[in-house]
């Protein structure tokens, strides 16, 4: 298991939008909820005990998982698996825009 950021793919998905993303995750099975985290913004190690995706959509978000160190830009999701250890940043000056996506089914 690696670190694998799937990245918004406009000729399948059309134009990235928060409504666009939104449904894509919807339609895998999350929920989704939209948060802003302002620069400087840190997330510690942590786990979760639900499988989720984290997607951006503006800002820069890094994401440290399994050894590796990502960052997620517009349009990149990554998936988060449950009990899985992780910590993720807001990088650079701009706040992230993100939808957090929670497996319900």
């Amino acid at each position: 298991m690696g670190v694998e950021v799937e990245r918004w793919d406009e000729a399948r998905d059309g134009p990235l939008s928060e409504e666009a993303m939104r449904r894509k995750l919807e339609a895998r099975g999350y929920r989704v909820s939209r948060y802003v985290y302002p620069p400087g913004t840190y997330f510690p190690p942590h786990t979760h005990d639900v499988d989720k995706i984290d997607g951006v959509l503006s800002g820069r978000f890094r994401l440290e998982m399994l050894g590796e160190s990502v960052v997620l830009e517009a349009g990149d999701m990554l998936a988060v698996p449950r009990g899985v250890v992780h910590a993720a940043e807001v990088v650079g000056g701009e706040p992230v825009v993100s939808l957090d996506a929670v497996r319900v089914r």
